[in-house]
């Protein structure tokens, strides 16, 4: 395998408990200053020096997408809440006193969207699993506890309570036995996709102990190994100059040499993180270790919210090798008051992003929204009679005969999410309102 032509880089965190003495404070205006001491109280806030020195544009800081993707802003807590806070935090309140506004500002931020908590979490012998989700019937989703962080926080990101250091709210398991049982229990799953946070922030000696007895089991009906990780854009030199770079594409090597198909799942929010050498070169050397990768994002305002954007991105990985596989709907959680788009533009912005790719692009979907019932899939609009319709059909669903069944809702020019829509046609249900049952998804006596 070739070597990185790149010297050693050390990883140099930014949080909210050191951003003050660092160089990236004395480039922000007093407003965003502000916005990082108030906003970070509540959501959580790391990067690193790799994501500021490579990515951000320092001459426009508040208008850079990169900026607005890893910075708190003002915007995302309610501005009473922010006032509210601001106020206690000035006041020289107490810890306790500090955590208990945080706290009720939190739990109105819907932590936990889409029943992860009390409906996806599968049971095995009357028991819980901790650490897993199994929501869809081929895929099962796990959560080394070691992998609940990330190289850098999207301000977007859906899973913000595994960040914020209450272990109630927090997806985590310590190994791999329960999710060995549970995997040679159902045959119905064939994909494994092991999540956070972020699985590469771990050691390759730590990844490795978790999946290793998954790959000693030797489970037949497990076909692919997925790992979710923005590791590719946030921190490139974890396939490059990290001590155990090479372990780990040795790790990756292994599960290919074991039979099993093994699918990078690559967070790309915008073309400027694949913009530099490291990150092609570490592209390459994933792909040379026998791994796929699959680029998806959120689409998001102040981000990504252009489909120019989203043609260059998906171009641009295209050309390094990379499968476009899904642009989401931003999820009806934490500071989606900030960056949610309402779905006919996001459906405009697809569309017209999706005519200026070649074929090779074209294997994206989306816009997808990741709801209760499951991936729900905006085709687009339509008029049917005097009516004009939004068109929708499942990708993934808790019940496996809703895939690929259309159905149809009212045009609402504000609706941002699934919840927002009503049927069309007069109808007072969904059809899958009617058929779901809601109880755990999974359980193996």
């Amino acid at each position: 395998m070739k070597l990185p032509l790149f010297q050693p880089q050390r990883y140099e965190p930014i949080h909210r408990f050191n951003i003050q003495r660092s160089p990236e404070w004395g480039f922000m205006g007093s407003d965003e200053q502000e916005a990082v001491r108030v906003v970070s109280q509540v959501l959580p806030f790391r990067t690193n020096t790799y994501v500021t020195r490579n990515l951000i544009n320092w001459d426009r800081n508040s208008g850079d997408p990169m900026f607005n993707l890893t910075f708190p802003q003002r915007e995302m807590i309610d501005e009473e809440d922010f006032s509210t806070l601001q106020e206690v935090l000035n006041s020289g309140a107490s810890r306790d006193e500090v955590k208990e506004v945080v706290q009720s500002i939190r739990r109105r931020l819907n932590p936990h969207p889409a029943g992860q908590l009390s409906h996806n979490v599968p049971e095995l012998n009357g028991r819980k699993l901790e650490g897993l989700q199994h929501k869809y019937r081929e895929t099962v989703l796990f959560f080394p506890s070691q992998g609940q962080t990330c190289h850098a926080y999207c301000t977007y990101c859906f899973r913000w309570p595994q960040f914020v250091g209450n272990s109630e709210v927090r997806f985590q398991s310590r190994s791999s036995d329960d999710l060995v049982r549970y995997l040679r229990e159902r045959e119905e799953v064939t994909d494994l996709l092991i999540t956070g946070g972020d699985p590469l922030v771990m050691k390759a000696s730590l990844l490795e102990s978790y999946l290793a007895p998954v790959l000693e089991a030797q489970i037949e009906h497990l076909k692919t190994i997925r790992l979710g990780s923005k590791a590719l854009a946030y921190w490139p030199f974890r396939f490059l100059t990290d001590p155990d770079s090479d372990d780990l594409l040795r790790l990756f090597e292994r599960v290919v040499k074991a039979g099993k198909h093994l699918a990078l799942m690559a967070h790309f929010s915008h073309p400027v993180e694949l913009s530099t050498a490291p990150v092609e070169e570490a592209i390459r050397r994933v792909r040379s270790a026998g791994a796929e990768i699959r680029m998806q994002a959120p689409l998001v305002r102040h981000v990504n919210d252009s489909s120019d954007v989203w043609a260059a991105l998906w171009k641009q990985g295209v050309h390094l090798g990379l499968v476009p596989y899904y642009m989401f709907v931003e999820r009806d959680t934490g500071p989606k008051g900030y960056f949610e788009i309402p779905l006919h533009r996001a459906h405009l912005i697809f569309r017209e992003a999706f005519n200026q790719v070649s074929g090779l692009a074209r294997t994206v979907r989306g816009p997808s929204m990741s709801a209760f019932p499951g991936k729900v899939h905006l085709i687009g609009t339509a008029q049917i009679g005097r009516e004009k319709v939004f068109v929708l059909q499942f990708l993934q669903a808790r019940d496996p005969n809703w895939v690929g069944r259309p159905f149809f809702a009212r045009f609402d020019p504000e609706a941002c999410w699934l919840d927002d829509l009503t049927p069309a046609f007069g109808r007072k249900h969904f059809f899958f309102e009617r058929e779901y049952e809601p109880t755990a998804v999974s359980t193996v006596a």
